[in-house]
């Protein structure tokens, strides 16, 4: 595949691990935010990230460097003049996504083609403020990035057949395995997985269970890796409350209503392991 330059917007969780697989993946990476603290913090969690790779024999040093070589930051959305490929990784709110990608489609070449990695919004929504919609498309990544093996890829009513190709193509460069969803909120892992987080968080809230004993219950039970429970806390809570808040609003359907308890932790700014605070340790 013939891709030199991509950019990535947001250097939060998803920003910067997606940067990294770019990275390591032998693309020039410009790593774009508007905080140029967020900017430094990313950089240091790529090193680390990088280490343990080195660590555990997946990378070696040499391989290390020459991958923190390819990223560079930026504060500044004409940096994005040579990208071929730009993925948009801000946070899930529908209004800040639509002014991010206005911003990219400013500043970068038609025929660049741009993602959104968002996790619940509506593609075909998302691309009606971007020129030239056929070349926009969903590339819906997972946390942690440099792990999980998946990315699902989201066909808007404008994608092209090109662009699709193309993004598939590239998750196929990234050491991924893509698959197709449809362009209805949450696709097709979220759709399935969210609800169950949310429903784990009304057993603990009604008191049914601890939070040990519900992860206990569905790791050794169902034998997931994780517990719902805590795996709410990898994925953030104000994440998974916008995702639930994204169904609720896109099916108007009662059973995707949030639990008090997971609005009333965003609230309160216990976001899960980011903010060192879990769910796990709420008062119920």
């Amino acid at each position: 595949m013939n891709l030199q330059n991509i950019g990535v917007i947001g250097a939060g969780t998803m920003g910067n691990g997606i940067a990294q697989i770019c990275a390591v993946a032998g693309i020039n990476v410009t790593l774009l935010d508007i905080s140029a603290g967020a900017l430094e913090k990313a950089l240091a969690t790529v090193s680390k990230n990088l280490d343990r790779q080195v660590s555990k024999g997946i990378l070696s040093e040499p391989q290390k460097h020459t991958a923190l070589d390819k990223i560079r930051t930026s504060t500044d959305y004409t940096s994005l003049a040579n990208a071929q490929w730009v993925i948009e990784a801000a946070t899930e709110n529908l209004d800040l996504k639509r002014r991010v990608l206005q911003q990219i489609a400013a500043h970068v070449d038609e025929q660049c083609v741009i993602a959104s990695n968002t996790s619940s919004l509506s593609i075909t929504e998302l691309a009606a403020g971007v020129n030239a919609p056929e070349r926009f498309i969903g590339l819906h990544f997972f946390n942690p990035v440099p792990v999980m093996g998946l990315i699902e890829v989201i066909r808007g009513l404008q994608t092209s057949d090109k662009t699709h190709a193309q993004a598939i193509k590239l998750a196929q460069h990234l050491g991924k395995t893509a698959i197709t969803a449809g362009n209805r909120p949450g696709f097709v892992v979220n759709r399935i997985l969210v609800p169950m987080i949310n429903e784990a968080i009304l057993v603990f809230q009604e008191g049914l269970a601890s939070a040990e004993d519900i992860d206990a219950g569905m790791c050794l039970g169902c034998n997931q890796p994780i517990g719902p429970l805590a795996l709410a806390d990898l994925i953030g809570l104000d994440t998974l409350l916008a995702i639930l808040e994204a169904f609720y609003e896109g099916f108007q359907d009662s059973k995707y209503r949030s639990a008090s308890l997971l609005k009333e932790m965003v609230a309160a700014g216990y976001l899960g392991r980011k903010s060192g605070r879990e769910i796990g340790r709420a008062h119920v």
